[in-house]
Parts: C-alpha cells; sequence; structure tokens
C-alpha cells in the first residue's frame, strides 16, 4: 500500500494500525535548530486522544509520543534541537480489544472501507480498520505540532461549528470558549444544547456528523502558486485527506454560488502601510496564493460508520446478513477532527512556506 506521505518539502509518513502494537510518523524536510520537546507535542496529543468525554470513543489511550530521532542536545540550554534530518515519532497502542471485531471479520460495514480495501487488496485488517481508522490521525497531530515550529508567528485555531443539524450562533463566537467545553466549540449556548442532543443520539447507539471550521491568522502574504501549487489546493486535500471527511470550502465556499460578482469580490482600501480588504469571502487566498487575510477553512465530517443499530449488509462469500458494530466508538467523530483539522492547516502551511522561501528567497510578499 502506497501513498502515505503528504507535502513537499515538508514532507511527512505515518504508519501503523488502529489495533497494531504502536503507530508514529516520520517527518523530513524540518529545518534544523529548531527547540522541540516531548511535551510540547504532547500538548496538541492531549487535546485529540480519546475517552476524555462521553461523547468520545471511550478506548483509553495515553497517546505518549516518543521522539526516536532527528534531535540533539542543545549544550547552551540542555533541550533538543532538531538537526534536519528525519524526525521520527512512535506513539504505542495500549488499549486495543480486538476482540470486539471478531463477529465483523466476514462482514463489510455500511459506510466504512471494509469493502473497498478488500476488492483493491485482497486483505484487510478488519479490527478496527486498520490503517482505514481515525486513530491513524494521532501521528498527524504530532507532525503537526512540529509543523508549528517552522511557522511560529501563525496562529492555527479550529472550533466545531456545527453538530447534525444545530449550528453555532456566530455572534456568539468566542475563541476563548473552545477549550472550555469537550466539543472544542466556540459558541457556549450552543455547547450545552450539543450536549443534550449527542445523549440522545448516543444512547440510541447511532452517531451525527459535523463541520469544523479552522482559521489560521497571520499567515504572510504570497504562500502558495498559481496553478498546480493552489494554497487551497492543497488545503483542501489535506483535509479531505482526514478520516470521515466528504467536503471541504474556502472561505464563503459553497454559499459564493448564490452571490452575485458585487457580493462576492472582496473590496480593497489603501491602508497606512499596505492595501487591506473590506471582507474576506475569498478566505484568505486568491488565485491560489495567500493575501494576507486569515486562511479560513471549513470541512464536513460524516456520521461515525459504527454503531449499535442493526443493519443489512453483504459477506466476503456475496451473501446477506445483518451487523452490528460492537466496541468503542465516537457518536459524532468531527469533535476529536478539531485538532487534527489544526494539525493538517500546520502541516500545509509550513510545506508551504518553505517552498515560498525556496523560489523567492523571502519569507513573505515584497511589500509596498
Amino acid at each position: 500500500m502506497s501513498h502515505n506521505s503528504f507535502g513537499q518539502l515538508f514532507r511527512f509518513t505515518t504508519w501503523g494500525e488502529s489495533h497494531g502494537p504502536a503507530l508514529g510518523v516520520v517527518i523530513d524536510g524540518c529545518p534544523a535548530g529548531l527547540a522541540i520537546s516531548e511535551p510540547m507535542i504532547q500538548e496538541k496529543l492531549d487535546r485529540r486522544k480519546p475517552g476524555q468525554s462521553k461523547y468520545t470513543t471511550q478506548r483509553r489511550e495515553p497517546d505518549q509520543v516518543k521522539i526516536l530521532s532527528g534531535t540533539f542536545e542543545d549544550e547552551r540550554t540542555d533541550g533538543l534541537r532538531t538537526t534536519g534530518t528525519p524526525i521520527s515519532l512512535m506513539i504505542e497502542n495500549t488499549d486495543q480489544r480486538s476482540k470486539d471485531y471478531g463477529d465483523i471479520r466476514d462482514k463489510f460495514r455500511p459506510g466504512h472501507a471494509d469493502f473497498t480495501y478488500e476488492q483493491k487488496y485482497g486483505i484487510r485488517d478488519y479490527r478496527g480498520g486498520g490503517r482505514s481508522s481515525a486513530r491513524e490521525t494521532a501521528a498527524r497531530v504530532a507532525a503537526g505540532a512540529v509543523a508549528q515550529l517552522v511557522v511560529p508567528d501563525i496562529k492555527i485555531r479550529a472550533s466545531l461549528v456545527q453538530v447534525g443539524p444545530h449550528k453555532i450562533d456566530y455572534d456568539r463566537f468566542d475563541w476563548d470558549e473552545v477549550n472550555n467545553n469537550p466539543f472544542f466549540c466556540a459558541d457556549p449556548v450552543a455547547a450545552e444544547e450539543w450536549a443534550t442532543y449527542l445523549d440522545g443520539i448516543r444512547k440510541a447507539g447511532s452517531s451525527v456528523g459535523a463541520i469544523i471550521e479552522v482559521v489560521a491568522e497571520n499567515v504572510p502574504v504570497g504562500l502558495g502558486a498559481p496553478v498546480y501549487g493552489k494554497l487551497d489546493q492543497d488545503l483542501a486535500s489535506a483535509m479531505m485527506s482526514i478520516n470521515a471527511v466528504k467536503a471541504v470550502e474556502i472561505g464563503a465556499g459553497f454559499d459564493t454560488a448564490e452571490m452575485t460578482g458585487i457580493e462576492n469580490a472582496d473590496e480593497m482600501r489603501a491602508g497606512e502601510n499596505a492595501p487591506y480588504f473590506k471582507s474576506n469571502k475569498a478566505g484568505g487566498i486568491l488565485g491560489g496564493i495567500s493575501n494576507g487575510d486569515p486562511v479560513v477553512v471549513r470541512f464536513a465530517v460524516k456520521p461515525t460508520s459504527s454503531i449499535l443499530v442493526p443493519r443489512e449488509t453483504v459477506t466476503k462469500t456475496n451473501e446477506n446478513a445483518d451487523i452490528i458494530t460492537k466496541g468503542r466508538h465516537d457518536p459524532c467523530v468531527g469533535i476529536r477532527a478539531v485538532p487534527v483539522g489544526e494539525a493538517m492547516m500546520a502541516l500545509v502551511l509550513a510545506d508551504h512556506f518553505l517552498r515560498h522561501r525556496g523560489q523567492t528567497g523571502r519569507e513573505g510578499g515584497i511589500g509596498f
């Protein structure tokens, strides 16, 4: 199975399975001399790890990261610095319950990757889905923490903005609220409403989808390229690569289909030191190149495919069957996708930052 890598100059490759002994990531292209530590990476992983509330899977994984390569002690600070060589990070699996999946080894779970994996490779890891499991995203979050070191001035934040049919009220949007509730939601009122709603979904043995919004501020002008290296192109690819994601939009996104040219264009005015945009429907990207405004991406996550409600399916021998997926699963996988979205934003921006510097010799636009 190929295609386990992403990025060009800042490139990462994830490895491991949901129920294997460990999973991890190898990062190639990280500049030398950056201060790095396991606690810095662990802080990001702790936001994604399972079992933190009744609204996520109850699998208990500490997700403790280990740095295996690519660093050396800094004699001046006694800390670690990147050496410019590949950085290998490992996260051990400690709470696998593979027996939960014995009943589905010969059945295909509706909505899951079981059927396509079996058809393509002739073999699949039915224990939690193997490589198709969202467990793989722990490695991405670890890599994203390293990517943030490359672009330290860029502030990346994300919020859950919709669960099922229930949306936030942007008039109540407050980034400071994101870490005050189990949903990573910037609207505290919506978070309280979602708690009641998801209790019902969870008790019914079902699941529900969600939308996550990721915003990057202080992005320099000039990241991206006009044709096949568009910043929004790579962001869409990055977000779509996250498990269960079925749609991605940049800026006003799908709403632009209902707009006129007058409504959609972000008008410009002369500022004290540089031009500025009066609005940001473009999501901070014009012609595939960042324009200095916040980069705004939203992605939709489908309901978790593994549910306790009986579903119709077929077996490997093409016989009709019913299936109930046992085990521990998220009633809304979108909750833990919030830090994953932040990580993918950081990984794309770090890669484009290095690509821009390599093309132009500069770290941002030429200025005015």
